[in-house]
């Protein structure tokens, strides 16, 4: 998990020992949840939800998903992109 949301080994062993992540941490926590529930919903399974948002997407630029959804911006287009592949737009 720590990896995925960039943030490092040892920051995450502390934070969770305090129970408490910064804006900023908590932020990309969220994010990442919020895709990857969606992801679920849309490819129906989680392993293969979790591998889709971790390899590069010509749609993204070839950017992996998780790369893309950096920011909220980011990860609205990513959300997009869901939607466009759960009604069969291919782009």
């Amino acid at each position: 998990m720590a990896e995925i949301v960039r943030i490092p080994r040892s920051t995450m062993i502390r934070r969770k020992k305090g129970g408490i992540l910064d804006r900023f941490e908590s932020e990309r926590v969220v994010r990442f949840d919020r895709l990857l529930t969606i992801a679920t919903e849309v490819l129906e399974d989680g392993d293969v939800a979790r591998d889709w948002l971790t390899r590069p997407a010509r749609a993204l630029g070839g950017e992996t998903p998780l790369d893309y959804a950096d920011t909220e911006v980011g990860a609205r287009e990513v959300e997009n992109l869901l939607g466009r592949l759960e009604h069969g737009v291919f782009t």
